[in-house]
């Protein structure tokens, strides 16, 4: 039985804290956090869980094995480097630090002393997902042409991360999973509406060698949410509304061909497909229960999580450079590879 504690009961801590008591494999050791009333709702939903306002408190006790750091993303580095130095696995929200510089400096930690580290970018635990990097993997889209995402919503305003941070970090990561490819260059326009407050709209443009052109629309300032992805192949297309009920993800047999034949170019150079749509079942498990059972299984096993510092400090590095190029108008950034 691997014993967890989780500092930080915010925002997202209540729904690590609800998974982690029901992961098979996981027992929900001990809650960190400075406000005492979210302390008290933790104690009286688990009452066997110890609460305490010091997270050194989890970090001394020797009886935890693993430690869960759901806090704002300016403390993530010196919460996570003090889990590691105190012998746990590490699992760690998104976006993992505020620097790649950060970021690889845990990775270091966590190899040196052995430990498992992940960084929860949930949506690659999501069916949805997952089921297109199995249609990606398979073929069946042929040469990946782009990559369109838009993901916009009105709120939640953060202060200490602009909108690329909170919400391209997403369409970073799952880029990172279907495409299994680093970009080269990335572009990125944005701005503040509110003086004193980070960006709360970006354009975000990445290149990559493959010749894969991706694009995100990111924004705390529309009327609606919308959550959508358009991915488009030599062979097939596909559209994935995360708001959906069903149906997340459809396959569209569209296309166009061209032709360099002669007899054929009097005719029309460009030849457009149009077959069947079809929407693929997907897995409806709960992404954050099939990442907390991974997590179990990397640190029983020593298995390199899926999504690993490796990913995360990418991640981060992508952050970095479209924030660089935002505040320079668009300035193309050409990345530099870390291995």
């Amino acid at each position: 039985m691997i014993n967890i504690g989780v500092i930080g009961y915010g925002y997202w801590g209540p729904n690590l804290v609800r998974n982690f008591a029901e992961t098979p494999g996981l027992r929900l050791a001990a809650v960190a956090d400075l406000n005492p009333d979210a302390l008290k709702t933790v104690k009286r939903r688990f009452p066997a869980v110890e609460v305490t306002q010091d997270y050194t408190d989890l970090l001394n006790n020797t009886s935890i094995d693993a430690i869960a750091v759901a806090t704002p993303v300016n403390t993530h580095f010196e919460l996570g480097m003090a889990a590691l130095k105190a012998g746990k696995h590490l699992w760690i929200e998104k976006p993992m630090t505020q620097t790649a510089e950060e970021a690889r400096r845990l990775v270091d930690e966590a190899e040196k002393r052995q430990k498992i580290l992940i960084v929860d970018h949930t949506f690659i635990y999501t069916g949805a997902v997952r089921k297109m990097g199995e249609i990606i993997k398979s073929g069946d889209l042929g040469d990946i042409y782009y990559y369109d995402s838009i993901r916009v919503n009105l709120g939640l305003f953060q202060r200490d991360v602009n909108v690329i941070s909170d919400l391209a970090v997403h369409d970073f990561s799952i880029l990172q999973y279907l495409l299994e490819e680093h970009p080269v260059a990335i572009s990125a326009s944005g701005t503040n509406h509110f003086p004193g407050t980070p960006e709360n709209l970006a354009f975000v443009t990445l290149f990559y060698d493959s010749g894969v052109i991706a694009h995100t629309n990111v924004s705390w300032l529309a009327p609606v949410k919308v959550r959508q992805i358009l991915m488009g192949g030599s062979k097939k297309m596909i559209t994935y509304d995360d708001l959906q009920p069903s149906e997340k993800i459809k396959v569209y047999d569209k296309g166009v061909s061209f032709t360099d034949d002669p007899d054929e170019i009097q005719q029309m150079r460009v030849g457009y497909r149009t077959g069947d749509m079809w929407a693929p079942q997907l897995d409806g498990a709960e992404a954050l229960k099939l990442e907390s059972e991974h997590f179990v299984d990397c640190i029983q096993n020593s298995v390199t999580p899926q999504t690993d510092g490796v990913l995360g400090s990418r991640v981060v590095e992508l952050i970095e450079a479209a924030t660089r190029s935002m505040q320079n108008r668009g300035e193309t950034i050409h990345i530099d590879i870390q291995e």
